[in-house]
């Protein structure tokens, strides 16, 4: 398939520096919207894809989000380099994602992105 936009994950410069160490580069971190499937990748860390058509609705989060990393828990899941642009998409149904290789449920994502109003509006069309 061919990739219509994508988007890198963004980090912070310290964030940036040790995922880096940890082999974990902001090159191998983003997300990709194709024209019927939307790829999300943190390096080894997070990976999933999912149909376009499962995104019930993508906004951009105002929140306060000090963690970084990739961090979840019933089906929510924080895949982040920074506190900055953040966007929720909330899936229906619920989708398959995969921690460094394990399985788990998806139906809700927070990504930091370097472009959250392209991200969203990708989503959206």
């Amino acid at each position: 398939m061919e990739c219509e936009a994508r988007f890198p994950i963004r980090f912070d410069r310290a964030c940036g520096v040790l995922s880096s160490v940890l082999f974990m580069r902001p090159a191998d971190s983003f997300v990709e919207v194709q024209r019927h499937e939307v790829r999300v990748q943190m390096a080894y860390g997070f990976r999933s894809r999912f149909p376009r058509s499962a995104v019930l609705e993508a906004s951009e989060n105002r929140g306060l989000v000090i963690s970084r990393g990739v961090h979840g828990f019933a089906g929510r899941w924080l895949v982040n380099g920074s506190g900055a642009g953040i966007v929720s998409v909330s899936l229906v149904p619920t989708q398959r994602a995969y921690v460094l290789g394990f399985p788990v449920r998806l139906r809700n994502l927070l990504v930091s992105v370097e472009n959250p109003a392209g991200l969203v509006a990708a989503l959206r069309g």
